[in-house]
């Protein structure tokens, strides 16, 4: 089910579609440069290498690019609804890549490349709603890493869908469904969940909506929804990435990172990104000799090391055929020289119990500061955004805004944060030394990143939302600490759902990570591109 877009975002959206249907440029200064051009029918297929391979060579502009992009859009985004909103001058902006291309050589690997933004990063051109109908008129700056985005030549070619407030208003919200955008859909099967709360951006990369995209996590937001729509989502160790101009659920576990179809591609998009920021005062925190060569991949990663097996406890519901996932996923690990050992991380139950309220106490702290300093028509604080939901006819009719009224009163909850992120350091560490020697130790562990994408369901229709059985993304999230999903097989009804691993590290291991995943999606070959199928049933 798919709720009404807002009539300020529809008309954008519409404006842009009827000029790519009838053939003509929404964006003047691009007009008759798109020409009839290469063979894009396969984006899916394409990295960022094989792009900018084809547009250093005279065979692509990206004038064209941007228009597969978004003939894609208007062909599939009405199922999806992955984007919510669509720049009305990404052809223009293209454009200014061709020519910048041409007068000097691309500024970087991204020069003309379709990026989406999760739309809770900011941008000055473009709404920035976390998904909300009541930052509709917000006036934000760019976001740091809107500005390195376009600095590096990158298309903004629109913003990604989201579960509203990163899914963190109701007890029983349902991934990818926001006020501002309503819900959007797997592109494996439409009437399944994308997870969330990054769902758009992972659900628009996977539908080839755009080359790559931007998504954020405090818990599970980019790695869940990468898993479930069948495409490579890292989510950064904390500092790696400046959250400057990225609307918070907390800055203890906050993080932007890159989803892409391909782990080079995620790797350049880091690389861009990636950097210290004095608005970010987590960014100065780099180690001296921290590997931040994000895009130099290595793809023997996996020869000789060692890789811990994290499996679901026997109880968790997860079925025989995700397993069979996890085991084929071993399988190619040591298939890629490689050495496996089970292992199992120690303090899950207190880091548990203590995740929510932390997160409560640092939510009211900084989505209060966000909005402080972001000029426009929106409330002040949790206190405003609770009453003016209340009077809104769209934002409470699928679920409620518990967590925002239990985030005004929570106490203070710094000594909880300190005690369940040093849990949840220890748990990795402790987990990935196995032994007094280095010899022992293990280069990352792996584990099922979720389980098949659940049919999509309300609270307040079906008595029931999300259906969620298993995460793998809690310890690297409170420890602050990298993960990367990357795409394993397939399972669920007539095997049409995508299922992911997680390899996790420890912190500022960001680089060695994407290495391990670059080498395992080379050996696995598990990925293959959506269907778009309406139903496979329950």
């Amino acid at each position: 089910m798919r709720s009404p877009r807002t009539p300020v975002l529809l008309a954008v959206v519409a404006a842009l579609l009827a000029g790519c249907s009838s053939g003509s440029d929404p964006a003047p200064a691009a007009a008759g440069a798109a020409g009839p051009g290469p063979d894009l029918r396969d984006l899916d297929a394409l990295t960022i290498p094989d792009l900018q391979s084809m547009m250093d060579d005279g065979d692509l502009t990206a004038v064209q690019l941007t228009q597969a992009y978004l003939d894609r859009v208007a062909e599939h985004d009405d199922e999806v609804g992955a984007v919510l909103t669509l720049n009305p001058d990404a052809l223009a902006d293209a454009q200014a890549s061709d020519d910048a291309r041409a007068d000097g050589g691309a500024r970087s690997p991204l020069e003309g490349i379709p990026v989406l933004l999760k739309d809770n990063v900011d941008t000055a051109d473009l709404p920035t709603t976390a998904g909300s109908r009541l930052l509709l008129d917000s006036e934000p700056d760019d976001a740091t890493i809107t500005a390195r985005l376009l600095d590096a030549g990158a298309v903004v070619i629109g913003k990604a869908n989201l579960s509203e407030w990163a899914n963190f208003r109701g007890a029983d919200s349902t991934s990818g469904w926001s006020g501002a955008g309503g819900q959007t859909a797997n592109p494996y099967v439409l009437d399944r969940n994308p997870c969330g709360s990054s769902s758009g951006s992972a659900a628009g990369v996977a539908a080839s909506f755009a080359q790559v995209a931007i998504g954020t996590e405090t818990d599970g937001s980019i790695v869940c929804p990468s898993g479930a729509n069948g495409v490579v989502g890292l989510k950064p160790t904390i500092g790696q990435v400046s959250r400057d101009g990225i609307v918070p659920i907390s800055a203890e576990q906050d993080t932007a990172g890159p989803i892409a179809r391909h782990a080079v591609d995620a790797a350049l998009l880091m690389a861009v990104v990636a950097g210290p920021d004095e608005a970010d005062d987590a960014t100065g925190e780099v180690p001296d000799g921290t590997d931040t060569g994000f895009a130099d991949l290595d793809l023997d990663a996996l020869q000789g090391a060692r890789v811990g097996v994290w499996s679901p406890a026997a109880d968790s519901g997860v079925d025989a055929d995700t397993l069979a996932v996890l085991t084929s996923a071993v399988a190619a690990l040591e298939a890629a020289g490689a050495t496996t050992v089970p292992v199992e991380l120690p303090y899950q139950d207190e880091i548990g119990a203590g995740e929510t309220p932390a997160l409560l106490a640092e939510f009211d702290r900084d989505l209060t500061a966000y909005l402080g300093a972001t000029d426009g028509d929106v409330p002040d604080d949790l206190a405003g955004l609770v009453a003016e939901n209340a009077d809104d006819p769209v934002e409470l009719a699928y679920f409620g805004q518990e967590l925002f009224t239990e985030a005004i009163a929570a106490p203070d909850a710094e000594q909880t944060r300190e005690g369940i992120r040093d849990l949840a350091q220890r748990s990795v560490d402790e987990t990935l030394a196995q032994g007094p020697g280095d010899e022992d130790d293990l280069t990352a562990i792996v584990a099922l990143t979720g389980t098949p994408a659940w049919v999509t369901r309300y609270a307040a229709l079906d008595g029931v939302a999300d259906d969620f059985v298993y995460s793998s993304s809690t310890p690297a999230a409170v420890a602050g600490y990298p993960s990367v999903s990357v795409p394993a097989g397939f399972a669920g009804p007539r095997g049409a759902l995508p299922v992911g691993v997680s390899f996790i590290g420890t912190g500022w291991s960001d680089a060695d990570l994407l290495d391990v995943a670059a080498d395992f999606e080379d050996q696995a070959q598990a990925r293959r591109a959506p269907g778009f199928l309406a139903t496979v049933g329950a």
